[in-house]
C-alpha cells in the first residue's frame, strides 16, 4: 500500500534514513558533480573573452553574434527539460556518463567550425548535455549527501563557475602574451573545453547508481547492496526481492509540489531567483569585456586582465557564500546577494551616465560578489525540497528558468545595448535583482536543513 506521497511505506522509510546518513564517499561524489560546472562555465563564458576575435574575422550581425554567444544557453534549456526527465526515468548514472561523452565530442568540435552558422549549431548541441548534467548532478548531491551538508555542497556550484571563468581568461591572456594569432586563439580556447570533460568521464566511471533512485524504481536488491557499500546500512526494512513500481509521470510533478506549502514556495522561489540571477549576469557581467572596450576603459589585453581581477573577486565570494550559509541560512544569503547586485548596478549606471568610467571595474567586482551569493541556492533549494521520485525533474525544471533568461539576455542584449545605450541598458538591468530581492523577502521560507518525508 502506498502512502500519501505515492511511495510504499518501507521504501519511504529507507529513503528517509539515507538522507540523514553520512556516506564516507558523499563529499567526494558531491565535488565530482560540482566539478562538471567548470566545463559549463568554460563552454558558456569563454566565448565572451574571444568574441572580439570572432567578430573581427567573420563580421557577423549583432543578432548572429548574440546567437553564437547564447546558443549554448538555448541548448541547455532543452537539456534541462529532457535531462531532468531522463534522470528520473533511466537513472542518474547512465545520464551523467552520456553527458560527459557529448561534452568531449562537441566541445572539441567547436575548434573546427568553418563559419558562424556551424559554430552556432555546435554550441547549441553542447548546451544539451550541459543542461542535462546540471539536473543530474544535483540529484546525486541531494541523494548521496546528508541533510545540512548537501545544501552547502549545492551552493558551491558558483565556485566552479568562477574557477572556469578565471581559467578561461587566464588562458586567453597566456595566448595573447605569447603571440598566438587571433584566428587560432579563439579555436583553441573553445576547443579546450573537451579536455576536462573526458577527464571527468573517467573519474566518474566507477560511481554507482544512487540507492534512493533504485528504491524508487523498486530495485531493492541493488539498493541494499549500494547502501551497504556506501553507508554501511543494509536497509533491513526493504524486501530482498525487487518489486514493480509505476514510472513517475511528468504531469504529476506540479501536483506533488502543491502537497507541501514549504516545498511549493521554495520551488517557486528557485524558479524566480534562477531567472533573475542569470538575467542580471547575462545582460551585464557576461559582456564586461565588451563593455570595458566600448567605454574605452583600456585595451584588449588590459581589459582581459581587469576582467580576470573581477572574477577573482567572484571566486572569493563563491568560497565565502557556502561557508556562511549554515550560519545565516538560505533566505538571508539571497537577500544580501540581490541587494548587493542592485546597489552595484546603480553605481555602474551612474558611472556611465556621468563619464566616471574608472568606477566600472569596482562596480563590476561588487556586482559579481553579490551575484555569486544570490545565484548559489537557486538550484540547491528546488533540488533539495523535491520528492525523491521527482528530483531530477525538479532540478531540470529549475535550471530551465536559468537558461531561459540566459539565452534571452545573451542573445538580445547586444541589440538592446546598441538601441538604448550602455547607461540605459545597465540601469534597466537593475530590474532583475529587484525582482529577486522581492522574491527572497516575500516568497522564500527558510529551508536550510529541510528534509521532506520522502527524502
Amino acid at each position: 500500500m502506498e502512502n500519501a506521497l505515492g511511495i510504499e511505506p518501507r521504501a519511504a522509510a529507507a529513503i528517509s534514513r539515507l538522507v540523514e546518513k553520512y556516506s564516507p564517499s558523499g563529499t567526494k561524489i558531491g565535488w565530482l558533480m560540482i566539478a562538471s560546472i567548470f566545463i559549463e562555465a568554460w563552454d558558456l563564458y569563454s566565448i565572451s573573452f574571444v568574441i572580439v576575435f570572432i567578430k573581427a574575422i567573420y563580421h557577423p550581425s549583432a543578432l548572429m553574434l548574440g546567437l553564437a554567444s547564447a546558443a549554448t544557453q538555448g541548448g541547455a534549456l532543452i537539456g534541462a527539460l529532457i535531462g531532468g526527465w531522463l534522470t528520473d526515468k533511466i537513472g542518474r548514472r547512465a545520464v551523467f556518463l552520456g553527458t560527459m561523452l557529448m561534452f568531449f565530442v562537441f566541445g572539441v568540435l567547436q575548434a573546427f567550425a568553418t563559419d558562424m552558422t556551424m559554430l552556432v549549431i555546435i554550441r547549441f548541441i553542447i548546451g544539451i548535455p550541459l543542461g542535462t548534467d546540471i539536473a543530474n548532478g544535483y540529484t546525486y548531491i541531494m541523494e548521496f549527501m546528508q541533510s545540512g551538508k548537501r545544501e552547502v555542497m549545492g551552493n558551491r556550484w558558483q565556485i566552479m563557475f568562477a574557477v572556469g571563468e578565471v581559467v578561461a581568461i587566464a588562458v586567453v591572456l597566456l595566448f595573447l602574451g605569447i603571440g598566438v594569432k587571433d584566428a587560432l586563439l579563439w579555436r583553441i580556447v573553445l576547443g579546450l573545453s573537451g579536455v576536462p570533460a573526458i577527464i571527468l568521464f573517467f573519474l566518474r566511471l566507477n560511481l554507482p547508481e544512487t540507492a534512493i533512485w533504485l528504491i524508487q524504481r523498486g530495485r531493492y536488491r541493488e539498493a541494499k547492496a549500494i547502501a551497504r557499500q556506501m553507508y554501511g546500512d543494509p536497509l533491513e526494512m526493504l524486501p530482498d526481492a525487487d518489486e514493480p513500481v509505476p514510472t513517475p509521470k511528468l504531469r504529476e510533478f506540479l501536483r506533488d509540489l502543491r502537497k507541501d506549502p514549504v516545498r511549493f514556495r521554495a520551488s517557486l522561489y528557485g524558479w524566480i531567483a534562477g531567472f533573475m540571477q542569470n538575467g542580471e549576469f547575462a545582460t551585464f557581467a557576461f559582456y564586461l569585456p565588451v563593455l570595458f572596450a566600448l567605454v574605452h576603459v583600456t585595451g584588449t589585453f588590459d581589459t582581459d586582465l581587469i576582467t580576470l581581477a573581477v572574477y577573482v573577486v567572484a571566486l572569493i565570494s563563491g568560497l565565502v557564500g557556502p561557508l556562511i550559509t549554515p550560519k545565516i541560512g538560505q533566505k538571508k544569503l539571497s537577500i544580501w546577494g540581490f541587494s548587493i547586485v542592485g546597489i552595484a548596478l546603480l553605481i555602474a549606471a551612474a558611472a556611465l551616465y556621468t563619464g566616471h568610467n574608472i568606477l566600472l571595474p569596482f562596480a563590476a567586482g561588487l556586482m559579481l560578489w553579490g551575484h555569486y551569493w544570490d545565484a548559489e541556492n537557486c538550484m540547491t533549494i528546488p533540488s533539495m525540497v523535491a520528492s525523491a521520485r521527482y528530483r531530477g525533474i525538479s532540478s531540470g525544471f529549475a535550471y530551465m528558468w536559468i537558461k531561459v533568461s540566459g539565452f534571452l539576455g545573451i542573445f538580445l542584449f547586444p541589440s538592446f545595448f546598441a538601441m538604448i545605450g550602455t547607461a540605459n541598458a545597465t540601469l534597466f538591468t537593475v530590474l532583475f535583482p529587484l525582482c529577486g530581492l522581492l522574491a527572497s523577502v516575500f516568497i522564500l521560507p527558510e529551508v536550510y536543513g529541510y528534509v521532506s518525508k520522502e527524502g
